[in-house]
């Protein structure tokens, strides 16, 4: 059995009292798509290679050699921006050093202070500058969300730093670009990150005007073929500037843990990194207290301890770290509900020199005890938990790659209704904010950093520059993330091509977990495989074994065999064999699809099957699949079979499906639509039936049923329209007006109640289910009439006015008797009135090509969604209506004020 004992959660939030700034910068930008005239290529990062497409519209393949030689002949900025990395990388005759001659750019008029930017557009951060569309109805685009994403972005806005803040530090830290930034300071190449996903720092100081007018301009250059879902575009996480004294706590400088733990006391370690910006040694004293983290977020007055003052040396121009710790009775630990609540403290770190505060930063942390039992799988302060988890890409619907706490949290409450305890970050590292979320609500999380090596997935992603950046991105990530109590495991990479390359694919898996165990002991590594079995050296690599479908199986239907596609048997028997001491789990599950209140018939008796035409799983005409959810992509399963897997192999950790919301982009099987089918809950946040499926499983005690399909079939009647339960309870009895269609009980290996010889009468449908012999739950589902009126109902309706809060207005389309028609499709349109402005609808239809920022939108199986603001430093009622011909219109009212 691994023990793996930390403590943890976000890093550097200064308090009220501290030395340094950390202003976050989101008003006041101009953005400009495109390079002014005549650049040329001047301003690249590096030379890409270049993207060839067939005929179809396909992509080829990429011809690095031409990029070699034409990098020969002009110059990038790489060797500026290189250096930017240099503090995540160990060996110091690694580090990259900047050249002595500023680049060749020529006259970029855009870096310039007195270039007139009024004609570009004012943006509040954070911003993606694709996700207004419109939407690309033609061509291969479907992979990337039919949103134009990629391209060159400038943002320029001036920062006002007082001639009082000379001597002092000034950093730019960006919590997320999309994709490789420059940044320029005065019109100087300060530096820059060409990842996208990850946060890093670069130093301003050098270029600062203190007591002048700073012109800050940042340039993005996000590719073509870079990504094989939306990625979004822009600075579309928020960015700070921090100011801080020449002798300070580094970024992301403090590390918590909790090497023992019990439920008597807890012995908290606290390791600080101290920067030195001058060029002679100081002596500092480091002391730290550490607080209950209130639910509102401040810690209490009151410190639980002290860890008294050390002196210390700091080098010049260097940085020194020192290690202190204490305990901490009774301690409150961390761990997730409905058995454990989520507590958490916080460290504030106070450095002092001569007596004064130089600086101060807060560090907030959980205490916890963690283990990976081979036998059981993850066990928390001694409660074993079941896996039940699912995986979210980084978009936010309809508004985007542009973070949002208040539609992340939403996403994360949906989530928990249905029973998850787990979010896998797939595949990248998560916006900060999300992690303090996932900290605050006590959710498990895998955090991961890569999705390709060395080896492409498309032509532009990063394995072009994997062997610059990877030690540097994963450490960021590894730095930034360590102190979340949420996170328990660190996943270098997911379905990564090094699976197919023996021995030298694990070696480079070897060299990413050394980095992860150099900078956090405290946690196992993983990374996913959909191909490498259990006799290759891959998994081998690393402490527990995440697998991809291939626990179920993968193309193990009898219409694969004899097919030239991979094929892989079940495996997590396998895997348990040659791995008997390490934890599985299923990291990507299911991949099960459906179009929400889409059902198609004939329903296929078999308990998962691909989604063809022929087989009622899709409808290739109109794209949809069918919302029996007994359909998966060809690689994937059901979940009644992932289910049956995972009782049939109880020693494995759990699972996380794929996925929990859909997402925009790689909309499988249909390319030609704008976002996935594979999520439990649809785009808007809608469920769909496997929902219910899967609450039926991950919440026993929940006494629930949910009938499908719904019950408005003109033109079927006389035909056999199987009726589907899923319930907690083990049995029930269907009822079609009155008359009972039998009883049923759950066979082994069974996760649902069928009715599959109904036959179609208008009227209503009714379950009553048992439990243990014990009534438990009961649903109906009715022939509704024609549409009558609309009906708006607000997740919240009371939002604050900070300009980032939002309200989620669900719209349902229902006849005269109020009763919700689960197939309309009427056009809809919103308007709004008073202090919040409307951000975005949609309606979870993976087909609709319609802008989201469009106020007009049909309903979708009887739904649509609206998203409205609270507009900054505004308060008051105001006032969200809607009308369709024909319809009764609808009208809410929302108060908007202080937070």
């Amino acid at each position: 059995m691994l023990m793996w004992g930390i403590a943890s959660s976000v890093s550097a939030s200064a308090a009220e009292v501290s030395p340094r700034d950390r202003i976050r910068l989101d008003a006041g930008w101009r953005f400009h798509p495109g390079d002014p005239p005549g650049i040329d290529g001047r301003l690249d990062y590096d030379v890409r290679p270049e993207v060839v497409r067939s005929a179809d519209g396909k992509v080829a393949d990429a011809r690095p050699d031409e990029a070699v030689r034409i990098a020969a002949d002009r110059p990038v900025l790489k060797p500026w921006i290189l250096p930017t990395a240099n503090r995540f990388i160990r060996d110091p005759a690694a580090r990259h050093v900047r050249p002595r001659a500023e680049p060749s750019i020529g006259d970029v008029p855009f870096l310039d202070a007195g270039f007139d930017d009024s004609g570009w557009t004012p943006v509040t951060l954070p911003h993606d500058w694709a996700i207004a569309g419109p939407f690309i109805a033609e061509g291969p685009y479907g992979g990337m969300g039919r949103l134009p994403s990629w391209g060159i972005g400038w943002y320029r806005r001036t920062l006002d730093i007082p001639a009082t803040h000379a001597g002092r530090r000034v950093y730019l830290d960006v919590d997320g670009a999309m994709s490789y930034a420059s940044v320029w300071l005065n019109g100087a190449l300060v530096g820059g990150w060409p990842y996208g996903y990850n946060s890093w720092r670069v130093d301003l100081t050098p270029y600062v005007a203190f007591g002048g007018v700073n012109q800050l301009a940042i340039r993005l250059d996000n590719p073509p073929e870079s990504a094989r879902w939306y990625p979004g575009g822009g600075l579309y996480r928020d960015v700070w500037l921090t100011t801080t004294a020449p002798v300070h706590v580094a970024q992301w400088g403090t590390t918590v843990t909790t090497p023992e733990v019990s439920e008597a006391s807890a012995n908290v370690h606290v390791r600080v990194e101290i920067d030195n910006t001058t060029d002679a040694p100081v002596r500092v004293q480091v002391e730290t207290a550490l607080h209950v983290l209130g639910e509102e977020g401040k810690p209490q007055a009151e410190p639980v301890a002290r860890i008294p003052a050390l002196g210390v040396d700091v080098v010049a121009g260097g940085t020194t770290a020192v290690t202190s710790g204490t305990r901490i009775d009774r301690p409150r630990l961390w761990g997730p509900p409905p058995n454990q609540q989520p507590h958490r403290y916080v460290a504030v770190t106070t450095l002092l020199r001569d007596g004064e505060v130089v600086d101060r930063v807060e560090t907030r942390f959980g205490i916890r005890r963690l283990e990976f039992d081979p036998d059981r799988g993850v066990v928390v302060n001694g409660e074993h938990l079941p896996l039940r988890g699912v995986n979210q890409h980084h978009d936010l619907g309809a508004l985007g790659a542009a973070f949002n706490v208040r539609a992340a949290q939403r996403q994360l409450e949906i989530l928990r209704g249905m029973g998850v305890n787990a979010i896998r970050m797939a595949h990248n590292p998560p916006d900060p904010q999300l992690l303090e979320l996932t900290d605050r609500m006590g959710f498990l999380v895998v955090d991961e950093v890569f999705d390709s090596w060395e080896k492409k997935k498309t032509p532009l992603d990063f394995h072009l520059i994997f062997p610059d950046w990877h030690e540097a991105d994963l450490r960021a990530m590894l730095r930034r993330d360590r102190n979340h109590p949420s996170v328990i495991l660190w996943s270098v990479g997911n379905e990564v091509g090094e699976q197919y390359d023996g021995e030298a694919g694990a070696a480079i898996g070897r060299r990413l977990v050394r980095i992860v165990r150099e900078e956090d002991p405290t946690r196992p590594t993983t990374a996913s495989m959909n191909w490498a079995k259990a006799d290759m050296p891959f998994p081998a690599a690393f402490d527990v074994v995440n697998l991809n479908y291939q626990g179920e199986g993968i193309r193990q239907e009898p219409e694969f065999e004899g097919t030239e596609r991979i094929r892989t048997p079940p495996s997590y028997p396998a895997f348990r064999a040659a791995f008997p001491d390490k934890v599985l789990m299923g990291s990507e599950t299911a991949s099960a699809a459906s179009s929400r209140g889409v059902y198609l018939f004939p329903v296929t008796p078999r308990n998962s099957a691909p989604i063809r035409d022929d087989n009622g799983g899709g409808d290739a005409a109109r794209q949809h699949v069918s919302a029996y959810e007994l359909h998966a992509v060809d690689f994937g399963s059901s979940a009644d079979r992932v289910f049956a897997t995972l009782d049939r192999n109880p020693y494995v950790a759990g699972e996380f499906v794929w996925n929990g919301f859909d997402y925009l982009g790689e909309p499988t099987p249909y390319y030609s639509a704008r976002s996935s089918y594979t999520g439990i809950v649809d785009l808007a946040g809608f469920p769909k039936d496997r929902y219910y499926l899967y609450q039926s499983r991950w919440r026993p005690d929940l006494p629930m049923a949910h009938i499908l399909p719904h019950w408005n079939w003109p033109g079927r009647e006389g035909e056999v329209t199987p009726v589907h339960v899923f319930t907690s309870g083990d049995e029930g009895e269907l009822f079609v007006n009155g008359v009972s269609q039998g009883r049923k009980r759950k066979g082994q290996s069974e996760y649902r109640l069928r009715w599959d010889e109904v036959v179609y009468q208008p009227g209503e449908v009714r379950v009553r289910t048992w439990r243990d012999g014990a009534p438990w739950a009961e649903a109906r589902v009715e022939t509704t009439g024609a549409p009558a009126r609309l009906a708006l109902e607000a997740d919240r309706d009371r939002i604050g006015n900070d300009g980032r809060d939002l309200s989620f207005v669900t719209l349902r389309v229902l006849d005269a008797q109020g009763r919700a028609i689960r197939n309309a499709e009427n056009l809809v349109q919103f308007e709004v009135e008073g202090p919040v402005e409307l951000v975005a609808t949609d309606n979870g239809d993976p087909r609709d090509l319609t802008a989201f920022p469009s106020p007009a939108r049909k309903a979708f199986s009887g739904l649509a969604l609206a998203i409205v603001r609270g507009r900054a430093g505004e308060s008051g009622t105001a006032t969200v209506r809607v009308r369709s011909e024909g319809l009764a219109p609808a009208e809410l009212r929302l108060h908007v004020g202080a937070p």
